[in-house]
């Protein structure tokens, strides 16, 4: 396993990591191992599959069939090859023991569920879903898969992948059945829009009784009246960016073009207030919150500070939940950007070498059970780093008091 990886995951140690420090981590992916062991038949698999998990946890600059193999010492691909193609197992089972895992350590009644998509750019036309297509990872449109992902984010801003769905354009991939044929899609597969797929999503965490409070998402799903319906009919709270010439009725029933409307708002309507933190620090804008006719919705207007930016958010509140934590869940967006750049740097998210279906999603499951791992193993060094700041700290003779301070909360 890569130190660095789960150093800079943990954030608790100063830069210095102790044997003690991977003994633990060493214990926490051997049991990470045995979880995975019942889903491979063959002794072998077993430890191929423990060797690519591994390898993705690595050190490695790259983390493709031939690194992987000549990292955990195999003299050829091959073997680790035939575990993504060829063996006999299941991928959904693997991405099942993955949310398992995941809420068995992270579950938070307050949690929040946040759906985006990232780009993979490949070459070619043989890889399953790929086409030209616009990606906002890439920032362009180019030849890429799109794949759609559910994040569960902790009101201490732990964050993990849980689920995923590979998008298939209808027109070059779902209307054409011997094209999928080929790239080993199999036959029940029908096209889904991302709206779709999300709620595909939902419900499957929902079934799985994932706890959490609030759903969040960008525009693309936002304005999508499908996903919208689907949530207020289930009760499901939610905060979901809009485009800016969307429509409301305010509070004394008047229709408004929520832009238009933001920029007419009084300077007293606007409150500053942080919503999360990111590389360059506290994530600050100002904002306003509109009441609606429409029922349990509200909307949130964010202003960057120097006032020249404006975001949009309709929010389903049945529960009447303050301004201070609709902000906090619209500043929950930003934690599954976090999880691809980290999912991609340490855990070889984007850096497989595969074609078909089966491949694609055995590879971005192992790929997000090793991000996983890091999130746990990060989640329980700043446990037992909290403890032995307060166990030194606890009253020694002639102190004033025998209660060690509150832990702070964690922001990353």
């Amino acid at each position: 396993m890569s130190i660095a990886a789960a150093s800079s995951l943990t954030g608790a140690y100063d830069g210095a990591v102790e044997s003690s420090d991977l003994d633990e981590w060493e214990r926490e992916l051997s049991g990470v191992v045995a979880r995975i062991a019942p889903l491979f038949f063959r002794r072998e698999s077993k430890g191929h599959a423990e060797q690519y998990l591994r390898g993705l946890l690595s050190p490695l600059a790259r983390k493709n069939g031939w690194t992987i193999a000549e990292y955990v010492g195999e003299a050829e691909p091959k073997a680790l090859q035939r575990l993504l193609n060829l063996s006999p197992w299941d991928a959904d089972a693997l991405r099942t023991v993955n949310r398992e895992y995941a809420i068995e350590n992270l579950a938070d009644p307050a949690g929040i569920l946040v759906a985006d998509p990232t780009g993979f750019a490949k070459k070619g036309t043989k890889s399953v879903g790929v086409q030209r297509q616009y990606s906002g990872t890439l920032g362009r449109i180019d030849n890429c898969q799109i794949a759609t992902f559910l994040a569960y984010v902790t009101s201490r801003r732990d964050r993990v992948l849980i689920d995923c769905r590979l998008y298939l354009p209808e027109n070059s991939w779902t209307a054409h059945p011997e094209r999928c044929a080929e790239a080993g899609v199999p036959p029940d597969v029908t096209f889904m829009t991302r709206p779709q797929q999300v709620r595909e999503m939902i419900e499957s965490a929902r079934a799985a009784k994932v706890p959490f409070a609030w759903f969040t998402a960008d525009e693309e799903f936002g304005q999508n009246p499908g996903l919208c319906a689907y949530l207020e009919n289930e009760q499901l709270p939610y905060v979901m960016a809009i485009p800016k010439n969307t429509t409301f009725r305010d509070a004394s029933g008047t229709t408004h073009e929520i832009e238009k409307y933001a920029k007419r708002l009084a300077p007293n309507t606007w409150q500053r207030r942080a919503c999360g933190i990111g590389a360059k620090g506290h994530r600050v804008y100002d904002w306003a919150l509109a009441t609606s006719t429409e029922q349990d919705r509200q909307y949130l207007i964010r202003r960057s500070l120097d006032g020249k930016e404006l975001a949009f958010y309709r929010c389903y509140n049945p529960n009447r939940a303050g301004f201070a934590e609709l902000v906090h869940v619209a500043g929950a967006r930003w934690p599954i950007e976090e999880c691809f750049g980290a999912s991609k740097n340490e855990t070889g998210l984007d850096n497989y070498q595969v074609r078909t279906w089966s491949a694609w999603h055995r590879h971005i499951a192992f790929s997000m059970l090793a991000h996983t791992f890091l999130a746990v193993t990060a989640q329980h060094a700043r446990k037992s780093g909290s403890q032995a700041t307060a166990a030194s700290r606890t009253r020694q003779p002639g102190s004033p008091t025998d209660s060690p301070p509150p832990d702070p909360a964690h922001t990353r």
